[in-house]
């Protein structure tokens, strides 16, 4: 459960997320590196942005697999309707790499995955004229 708390508590989070995909009731932590209050302290639901990644989940438009115990299906990947990745950023370290994507305006991007959907040969010079 742990685990859990502690991404959901960064996704509620203001300082670490540019759109926050939770949208939460009492103390999730601060810049100042103060923690968050115990997971019985707190309570959680999505913001409208989250409902935008869920919205067409039902519609098969994706695909489903077994979950780890086969006892569920879960998403392959999110339905997003907007790129998350990007608009929210990334940074992490794996083995042998690192990432630090950093996170860009909702509209930007949105312009950016316009241009390319009538483009597809668009350069990564034009889309930076769409995406800062």
């Amino acid at each position: 459960d742990s685990s859990i708390y502690d991404a959901m508590v960064r996704m509620e989070q203001t300082f670490s997320y540019r759109y926050p995909l939770v949208d939460g009731q009492g103390n999730f932590g601060s810049m100042d590196g103060d923690g968050a209050a115990a997971m019985r302290y707190t309570e959680a639901k999505m913001t409208k942005i989250t409902l935008e990644l869920l919205r067409d989940i039902n519609k098969d438009t994706i695909d489903f697999l077994d979950n780890y115990d086969g006892t569920e299906r879960e998403p392959e990947v999110l339905p997003s309707r907007f790129p998350n990745l990007l608009v929210n950023g990334a940074s992490g370290i794996a083995v042998g790499m690192a990432t630090n994507i950093p996170p860009h305006n909702l509209t930007e991007v949105i312009n950016g995955v316009l241009h390319l959907s009538k483009n597809p040969d668009v350069t990564i010079a034009e889309l930076m004229e769409d995406i800062q």
